[in-house]
């Protein structure tokens, strides 16, 4: 067996792929006569990894490693059986379909399971994580499985973070515990010349809620009591006479951004910050064991983690495959991420012809440059005109306006023209055209109250910043009412299965590791 030794590097002696041994074969077949999903996998689509692809993680001398094509595809085979580490360790010694799939003899003794921790950390630092689905897919794509040019459809998730939700009175209080631990580590002689001796008291265990005051008063003091504490480690850390690398200890960086997020400083003393001067959910963390974990909200639903977007396949008489997967904090817009999943299949040739996709994904603009920048028909319903008039048959709606782009004017439906045409932006920060009508010409108008609604002020209108998006807006507007747009829609449902799989088959709405990289 072998064993990962701590301080020694792990090199690789790369290996051609052997084949199935005849006695794991043999068995296998009598034990699976019909065969199994690993076996199948084996048979009918080879290897996916080979020892050279990850050759870049390992050093040319130190301790042999364990082979990492083997490593790599016991990372997939674990995770889309929910396995733990020890887990899938026990499977490759005691399952004969998966030294079937590894090419083991029926006596391999396989590895310990601190191997594939070790494995994922060196992916993450080598930035091979993809290599996992993009290597798999190219195989596919040999195997006639993966269309080019194709259809595909995405859809988001939420994934809870592997931490314990916190109040903000317990965050503040593991914030400087976790500190005071990594001080502890670093730099013990130091840390014990400048803690307080009630520091030992409060903070030598974990904080937890029940363990509070209960009342607000209580707790207010309380927190206060550890904004100072804080505030007088950080002037230490901080001070001309501390080491300066300790300010680069991660857990004392979060220390200072939690207090610069939770307290402020007034006439000298310091105060808890209101609920309402809290910086928003997307800039601060929850939790000092996982800072990228972030608190979000979507319809009834909120948790503390992150977001993941599965994009797939979904071409009649074809399997569903996964071609594409992004992870981010949690109240990142998906509105965000749609170029951001072209740019990725772009990247690696796999750009669908037609992308269905739901609602938060679409704006004006990705419907002009999809096409435009991947030549990628961007497929689901926009949002619809909230305004009275456009609810209002008898109303004036934007459609009902002319509008000269290149004189930039406007015309109403009663033949008033407005030349004031002023670039803005709108509370989102994207850029938008402003357009104002004269009081005069409203006052005077014998439809007024087809128009506004407003006794002092004029219609405006509030246009996309140009032709093409005004235009693809409202054109997509007109479609997504047609019987036939919304059977054509239909098939974008059908990634919600996919999201179910991973959901009930490997767990797929909780994180099982710390940070957004192993996350992802």
């Amino acid at each position: 067996m072998k064993l990962i030794i701590g301080g020694l590097e792990m090199s690789l002696q790369t290996e051609s792929i052997p084949d199935i041994p005849d006695e794991t074969k043999r068995i296998a077949q009598m034990a699976f006569p019909k065969g199994n999903i690993y076996m199948r996998m084996r048979d009918e689509l080879g290897v996916f990894y080979q020892d050279e692809q990850f050759a870049s993680l390992f050093p040319r001398r130190g301790q042999p490693a364990y082979s990492p094509w083997r490593l790599a595809l016991v990372s997939v085979m674990q995770y889309a059986e929910n396995l733990s580490d020890r887990q899938a360790a026990d499977a490759v010694r005691g399952r004969i379909d998966w030294k079937y799939a590894l090419s083991l003899e029926l006596g391999d003794s396989g590895f310990d399971d601190s191997i594939l921790s070790e494995f994922r950390q060196r992916l993450i630092d080598g930035s091979l994580e993809q290599q996992l689905l993009d290597l798999m897919l190219s195989r596919f794509e040999a195997a006639g499985l993966l269309k080019a040019r194709g259809q595909q459809r995405t859809d988001s998730s939420h994934v809870l973070a592997a931490i314990r939700v916190l109040n903000r009175l317990e965050n503040s209080g593991e914030t400087l515990r976790a500190a005071l631990n990594s001080l502890a580590v670093a730099a013990p002689e130091w840390l014990v010349s400048v803690a307080d001796p009630e520091w030992y008291d409060r903070y030598a265990k974990r904080i937890e809620d029940y363990h509070l005051p209960q009342s607000k008063e209580e707790r207010q003091e309380l927190a206060e009591i550890i904004g100072r504490d804080g505030k007088r480690l950080l002037d230490a850390v901080f001070s001309d006479h501390a080491p300066s690398w300790l300010t680069q200890i991660p857990a004392v960086q979060t220390l200072w951004q939690t207090w610069l997020h939770q307290y402020y400083i007034i006439e000298g003393e310091l105060k808890l910050r209101e609920t309402k001067d809290l910086p928003p959910v997307s800039l601060r963390s929850d939790s000092p064991h996982d800072t990228e974990a972030r608190y979000a909200t979507k319809g009834i639903r909120h948790w503390v983690g992150y977001k993941v977007h599965l994009t797939e396949t979904c071409d009649n008489k074809a399997p569903r495959l996964i071609t594409n997967v992004e992870t981010t904090i949690a109240p990142k817009p998906e509105v965000k991420m749609t170029e951001v999943i072209h740019q990725a299949l772009d990247d690696r040739d796999r750009l669908p012809k037609e992308h269905f996709v739901d609602t938060g994904y679409i704006d004006a603009r990705l419907l002009v440059t999809s096409q435009e920048d991947y030549q990628v028909e961007l497929v689901g319903p926009v949002r619809a005109d909230k305004s009275w008039q456009a609810q209002d048959e008898q109303a004036y709606s934007i459609e009902q306006f002319s509008v000269d782009w290149d004189g930039k004017s406007v015309t109403c439906p009663q033949g008033q023209t407005t030349q004031y045409w002023q670039p803005t932006h709108d509370t989102n920060g994207n850029d938008v055209i402003c357009i104002k009508f004269s009081r005069k010409d409203c006052w005077d108008c014998q439809t007024r109250n087809l128009c506004t609604r407003s006794e002092k002020d004029s219609r405006s209108l509030t246009l996309r910043p140009n032709k093409a998006q005004h235009e693809a807006i409202q054109q997509a507007r007109q479609q997504q009412q047609s019987d036939d747009f919304k059977q054509r829609y239909n098939r974008r449902a059908g990634v919600e299965g996919g999201i179910s799989q991973g959901v009930r088959s490997f767990g797929l709405r909780k994180a099982r590791y710390i940070g957004l990289a192993k996350t992802h």
